[in-house]
C-alpha cells in the first residue's frame, strides 16, 4: 500500500450523556487547556462539542449518545510533555490518576473524564 500514507490521528470521539457539554467544557477547556472548536451547524444541532489541544495537533470530539455508557476499556492514548504536571492538576481537581508500569520504558497513567470515559496520557519524552 505504498500509495497510502497515514499521517496522524486528527481527532478522537468519545461519548457523553445528553446535557454533558458544560461538564466536558469544564474538563477539556478549563482543566486541560484545550480550546473549543465550533461544530458545523448541522452537527451542532445534535449536541456535543469539539475541543482542540494547544498547538493544534489533536482534537477531542464529544458526541452525545443515548443511552449513554462510558468507555471503561477503549480509550485514546495521548502523548504529552509535562505528564507529572498534568497528573498533579488532575489530582488537585479531584480526578483519580492511575499510574501504570505495564509497558517497559513508558511512563503513563489513566484517568477518567467527568463521565467515566477512560483516558490514557503518555509521557512524550519517555
Amino acid at each position: 500500500m505504498s500509495d497510502v500514507v497515514f499521517e496522524r490521528v486528527h481527532h478522537v470521539q468519545v461519548a457523553i450523556p445528553v446535557g454533558g457539554e458544560d461538564s466536558a467544557r469544564a474538563f477539556w477547556v478549563e482543566l486541560l487547556g484545550f480550546a473549543e472548536v465550533p461544530k458545523p451547524p448541522v452537527m451542532a444541532a445534535r449536541g456535543g462539542c469539539w475541543f482542540r489541544a494547544p498547538g493544534g495537533g489533536l482534537e477531542m470530539h464529544m458526541g452525545v449518545e443515548q443511552p449513554f455508557a462510558p468507555a471503561r476499556k477503549a480509550h485514546p492514548g495521548i502523548l504529552i510533555a509535562g505528564l507529572d504536571a498534568l497528573a498533579t492538576r488532575l489530582e488537585d481537581a479531584g480526578y483519580a490518576v492511575r499510574w501504570s508500569d505495564e509497558i517497559p520504558g513508558t511512563k503513563r497513567f489513566h484517568t477518567d473524564d467527568p463521565f467515566g470515559n477512560r483516558l490514557e496520557f503518555i509521557d512524550a519524552g519517555a
